[in-house]
């Protein structure tokens, strides 16, 4: 069955390569949507897919790559919106 969660991620997560390696995991996941850097040094999460593989996604986002230093990471359901793709903007 198709989810959508939203995920924001607080730490060290802006200028570390998150984005890219967010997508890069959602991509080989089969998972759409988008992620952004916000303006308060978090990043942001939008996706889609099936929910054991956003889980797959979440648990992933609590490490994030190497270069990063996730403090905190926060998801909540949201609304169906049929991405195409994923994209990191």
């Amino acid at each position: 069955m198709l989810k959508h969660i939203n995920i924001k991620i607080y730490g060290n997560v802006q200028g570390v390569g998150f984005r890219q390696a967010i997508k890069a995991k959602a991509d080989s996941l089969n998972i759409t949507g988008y992620t952004r850097n916000i303006p308060n040094g978090s990043v942001y999460v939008e996706s889609e897919g099936e929910e054991g593989n956003l889980n797959k996604l979440v648990e992933w986002c609590n490490d994030g790559p190497e270069t990063a230093e996730v403090d905190s990471v926060k998801v909540e359901d949201g609304q169906i919106k049929e991405f195409d793709d994923f994209k990191a903007l």
